[in-house]
C-alpha cells in the first residue's frame, strides 16, 4: 500500500484519459505533477501541483523525476491511432515503445521504488478466437500500434523482473467520455448533430467493450494502491459486448436524430472485429464499473452537441 505523501506523475496529462486521471487523483488528495507536449494554455493546470511542457525523450525528464520524487507514475502519453500506425509506423514506435523505455529507465535511475502503470490497449489481442478475452488469451496484434503496445508491456515486465521497478499494464478496451474528439462515438455524434447522413465503417455487427474514462481513473487508483505491481497485466473494460449498430442506436436516440443509419461494409486494415473483456482479475482488486453505457452515451451526446453547436 502507498502511504505518507502521495505524488503521482502523469505523462500525457493534457490528453483525453490523462485529464480524467489528473482530476480524479487530485480529488482523492494526491499531489499531481503533469507532463505533456502541449503548451501550458492547453493543459489542465487546475489541480496540478506542477506542469512541465516536455516532448519526450528529453534529458529534462530525469531532473523532473528527481525533483518531484513520485510515488506513482501513470504513463498516458503516446500515439493512439491504429490507422496512422499502419501508414507511419516509425512515429508510433518512438512515441510508444521508445518513450516507455526512456521513462522506465529514468525511474530505475532516479525513483526505483516509484510504482509505474502503463496504459496499454486491447489492440494487443488482435482478433480473439473466443469471447470474453482474459489476460491469458493469445496476443496477436493486427497493427503496428498493437505491436508497440505489446512491446511496451514487455518492457514493463523486463524492468519489474530485472530491476525490481514495480509495474503493471492496463489493457484498455474502448474508452469514451466527454472530451473525446475521435473514434466511433464522436463520428456518430458529429454526423448526426451537424445534420449529415450517418454512414459508418463496417457492417454494424462489429462489437466493442466500452468503458467510461471515469471508470478508467477509478481502476487506475485501485491498481496503484492494491495491486502486486510485479509486471502483471489487467483488462480494463466493463465486460459488456456492444454491437456498433446498437451503440449507434443509443447515440442517435440521445441526439434525437431522425435520419438513416448506413454502414459501408468496409473494415479498415488493422481493425479487430469483436471484443469483450473478462475483467475478473480487476474485479478481484475491488473494481466495479459505475457508469452504464446508456447514461454514459447520453452524457457524451450532450457534451458533443454543446461542442458542435455552442449550446
Amino acid at each position: 500500500m502507498i502511504q505518507d505523501r502521495k505524488t503521482v506523475l502523469i505523462t500525457g496529462v493534457a490528453g483525453f484519459i490523462g485529464r480524467y486521471v489528473a482530476r480524479y487523483f487530485a480529488a482523492q488528495g494526491w499531489d499531481v505533477v503533469g507532463i505533456d507536449s502541449s503548451a501550458p494554455e492547453n493543459a489542465p493546470l487546475s489541480g496540478l501541483r506542477a506542469y512541465y511542457p516536455l516532448r519526450m525523450p528529453s534529458p529534462e525528464l530525469a531532473q523532473i523525476v528527481a525533483s518531484c520524487a513520485p510515488t506513482l507514475c501513470i504513463h498516458c502519453a503516446g500515439r493512439a491511432a491504429v490507422s496512422l500506425s499502419m501508414t507511419a509506423p516509425a512515429p508510433d514506435f518512438y512515441a510508444n515503445t521508445v518513450m516507455t523505455f526512456e521513462l522506465l529507465d529514468t525511474l530505475r535511475l532516479k525513483a526505483p521504488e516509484c510504482r509505474f502503470i502503463f496504459l496499454s490497449s486491447a489492440a494487443v489481442y488482435g482478433n480473439p478466437h473466443s469471447l470474453p478475452i482474459d489476460e491469458n488469451h493469445a496476443t496477436i496484434p493486427l497493427s503496428p500500434y498493437g505491436f508497440h503496445k505489446l512491446q511496451s508491456e514487455q518492457l514493463c515486465q523486463e524492468f519489474s523482473k530485472i530491476y525490481h521497478v514495480p509495474t503493471a499494464s492496463m489493457r484498455i478496451f474502448s474508452a469514451y467520455g466527454p472530451g473525446l474528439r475521435r473514434q466511433v462515438l464522436w463520428d456518430i455524434c458529429q454526423k448526426a448533430v451537424l445534420g449529415q447522413s450517418v454512414k459508418l465503417q463496417g457492417t454494424g455487427a462489429e462489437s466493442r467493450d466500452f468503458v467510461h474514462a471515469l471508470d478508467i481513473a477509478h481502476a487506475l487508483m485501485l491498481v496503484a494502491t492494491a495491486a502486486p505491481m510485479a509486471g502483471e497485466v489487467y483488462n480494463l473494460a466493463t465486460g459488456e459486448e456492444v454491437k456498433i449498430v446498437d451503440l449507434a442506436g443509443l447515440v442517435l436516440k440521445a441526439v434525437d436524430y431522425q435520419g438513416r443509419l448506413d454502414f459501408d461494409g468496409v473494415i479498415p486494415t488493422g481493425t479487430p472485429l469483436n471484443w469483450q473483456a473478462d475483467i475478473s482479475k480487476l474485479v478481484a482488486l475491488g473494481f466495479t464499473p459505475a457508469i452504464g453505457l446508456e447514461p454514459g452515451v447520453k452524457s457524451f451526446a450532450n457534451w458533443c452537441k454543446a461542442e458542435l453547436l455552442g449550446i
